[in-house]
């Protein structure tokens, strides 16, 4: 894990998460041989039916034996008599830990301290034969002074693309409960989605005291959630702007409605997310980014507490994910406060190591990037962002970069393959090297694409230019008026790199399926699925699919 933030506003404490192993894994009604699947897990272990699954599940012997670290005798989950009226888990959600075949965090939120977090986790064959202690942290909003309490479970010792259950729980509270599948390691299938921009459905209390709606919810913010689940990943990227509690004015409602929203599947596969401009506040932490550093316990390198979480990469199968904070380098001024530069080049340097790295290992074929801010967008809302393209460009071009997904734009749009830029340009324009938009030679370039279809309102469908321009946000003002934001200066370019736009649906995700290949040097191909979630009822529908292709590593000399 880690360093825990040990600044004022987040401090660890209770155990050191490390949990022991679980045993076999089983395989479910899914094709993978028999037993029960993770489908009907999910119905066993729904929130309503743990109470009469957990005494047996508990009671399973078979687990101690299988497992040598399981410990002699697993704690139940009994709420102690004195402990009366503890606060429920609320918000559940899982995320990879540094090895996605091998760890797992759990992670929940609670409304104020408790006693004895932990985990219980072991198979649907063998029972909850393991045991994990969680580290708890908290944040004190800069707004409202309440203080938030999430705690950290980190399950370790786990066998590769193989199904597990869990119980949460702390004293004096009813357990809860969910699933998960670990990665696979090496060349194996798997599915991933991706959407930034979400926000969380609900009612709020307004300045004046009366019931409000959130201005950035929709109906689609929820239907979303559902959609993935139809899906059903191994995991989810989420691009920014989770939640947009920074414009609200009870933020810690925001945050925890966003939880008990997405809880729906973050309890069963990991969302990995990447901050946005939108989850730094005033006052939470020294560059605004204190609770989302508390909420998500996520698999960071970094030594520094302040920057701890905000940049991070993980490898399932035969995908490298790379995950940035992109206020660091881009120009615009989007959150609460500027902070350009706050890693002092640090996360540059990250981002440079970890490319080499991926290029360099004969298991990674695919290398995506996952972020807020935007390299390419042709439509007349945020803009590209000269900034980007300036510091990350050369590094996406050297290291090839397969795939970057994106939100900021509330829209859907995806570049050709790019790589360079073209001559002259003031914009740094990026360089179509192909004009193929159904099956893409990622190993000739990069492909962008803008998944800001999340749920929020704003959307920018509409705003796409019609005349094949872009523009791109060049500088911004040396100071912040009051109130406001360092005004940007905007830079027209012809928008040669565009590919494919969807102008009709605002809302929509992307889902991932790889096909390993063969054997080595084969073509290695990602299956790509943009699903608009459509109006009023949130039903699926297929807006396109394409394919990306490249060489696999190990055919390398």
């Amino acid at each position: 894990m880690e360093p825990q933030l040990e600044t004022p506003e987040h401090r660890a404490a209770d155990g050191d998460g490390n949990g022991s192993g679980a045993g076999d894994g089983t395989r479910g009604a899914d094709g993978n041989g028999g037993g029960v699947s993770r489908r009907a897990a999910v119905g066993l272990l729904g929130t309503a039916g743990v109470g009469a699954v957990a005494a047996p599940l508990l009671a399973a012997g078979p687990a101690a034996a299988d497992s040598p670290a399981a410990p002699a005798a697993s704690p139940a989950f009994l709420p102690s008599p004195d402990a009366a009226g503890a606060p429920p888990v609320q918000g559940l959600h899982l995320t990879f830990g540094r090895d996605p075949s091998t760890q797992m965090v759990v992670s929940w939120i609670t409304d104020g301290p408790v006693k004895r977090p932990r985990v219980l986790y072991g198979t649907l064959g063998h029972g909850l034969g393991s045991g994990a202690t969680a580290r708890t942290r908290t944040y004190r909003d800069g707004v409202s002074g309440r203080t938030v309490y999430v705690h950290h479970a980190l399950l370790t010792g786990l066998r590769p693309g193989s199904d597990y259950l869990y119980l949460v729980s702390h004293d004096g509270a009813t357990p809860d409960s969910g699933t998960f599948k670990t990665a696979p390691r090496g060349r194996q299938p798997l599915t991933f989605t991706s959407f930034g921009d979400q926000s969380a459905p609900q009612v709020t209390w307004s300045a004046a005291g009366v019931a409000t709606l959130d201005a950035n919810s929709t109906p689609a913010t929820k239907d979303i959630v559902t959609g993935v689940e139809t899906v059903a990943p191994l995991f989810h990227l989420l691009n920014g702007d989770l939640c947009y509690a920074n414009l609200d004015v009870d933020r810690v409602r925001t945050w925890n409605n966003f939880f008990t929203n997405n809880t729906r599947s973050a309890r069963f596969r990991p969302w990995m997310p990447a901050a946005g401009n939108h989850e730094i506040e005033n006052g939470n932490g020294p560059i605004g980014l204190g609770a989302y550093q508390t909420y998500f316990e996520l698999p960071s390198t970094e030594t520094d507490a302040e920057l701890a979480g905000l940049y991070y990469t993980f490898t399932a199968g035969s995908v490298r994910v790379i995950v940035l904070q992109n206020d660091d380098v881009c120009l615009q001024d989007g959150g609460d406060v500027y902070v350009n530069g706050y890693s002092g080049g640090r996360q540059l340097a990250f981002l440079e190591r970890e490319l080499k790295a991926a290029r360099a290992d004969r298991e990674v074929d695919w290398v995506v990037v996952a972020m807020h801010q935007v390299m390419i967008s042709s439509s007349d809302a945020n803009g590209a962002d000269l900034g980007l393209r300036e510091k990350y460009g050369p590094l996406f071009d050297r290291y090839g970069v397969d795939l970057v997904v994106c939100g900021h734009e509330h829209n859907y749009e995806r570049s050709l393959a790019v790589r360079g830029v073209v001559g002259g340009s003031e914009t740094l324009t990026p360089n179509p090297v192909s004009t193929r938009t159904d099956d893409i030679d990622t190993g000739l370039g990069t492909v962008h694409m803008v998944l800001g279809g999340g749920g929020v309102s704003g959307t920018t469908n509409q705003s796409f230019f019609k005349d094949g321009t872009a523009k791109v946000i060049t500088a911004v003002a040396d100071s912040r008026p009051a109130g406001g934001k360092r005004a940007a200066t905007y830079v027209r370019e012809q928008a040669v790199w565009t590919g494919v736009r969807d102008l009709d649906h605002p809302y929509g995700f992307a889902a991932f399926t790889v096909d390993p290949g063969r054997f080595p040097g084969d073509t290695t191909r990602l299956h790509v699925t943009y699903y608009n979630v459509n109006k009023p009822n949130g039903e699926l529908s297929v807006f396109e699919r394409f394919t990306l292709h490249r060489k696999r590593s190990d055919g390398r000399r």
